[in-house]
């Protein structure tokens, strides 16, 4: 079993920065792909970010590119989502997830963290 807890989501306001965290725990998980998803209300869950467990392929969402990075600590257990230049349109509950291939639909991640709350006001 793989636990995920994030943390990092806060008010912003356009054109600033964030610095999401998620920490796992669970001895298996440096062999999972990890990805970052968003939903806003009244939206589907969307892929925004994902990494394989040696860092090696990383892939992004095209409204997200070049603005946001993706990285992981292996040894800390710990994935991060650097988040720059917001958007209002980037506002979301952001979840990390984590699967045992690499995935950029949320129908295959098999673990969830409980989400936080990213606001970016104008």
């Amino acid at each position: 079993q793989v636990q995920l807890v994030e943390s990092g989501g806060g008010l912003v306001q356009a054109g600033g920065s964030l610095r999401l965290s998620c920490t796992a725990s669970g001895r298996t998980f440096t062999t999972y792909t990890m990805g970052w998803f968003r939903q806003a209300p009244g939206k589907e869950r969307e892929f925004v970010a994902s990494i394989r467990w040696s860092g090696g392929r990383i892939y992004y969402a095209d409204s997200v590119k070049g603005r946001f990075t993706i990285s992981r600590d292996n040894a800390k257990n710990t994935v991060f989502l650097q988040m720059n230049s917001l958007k209002p349109e980037d506002t979301a509950v952001y979840y990390c997830a984590a699967t045992r291939i690499p995935a950029t639909t949320p129908r295959e991640y098999e673990y969830w963290g409980q989400g936080t709350q990213v606001t970016v006001s104008s």
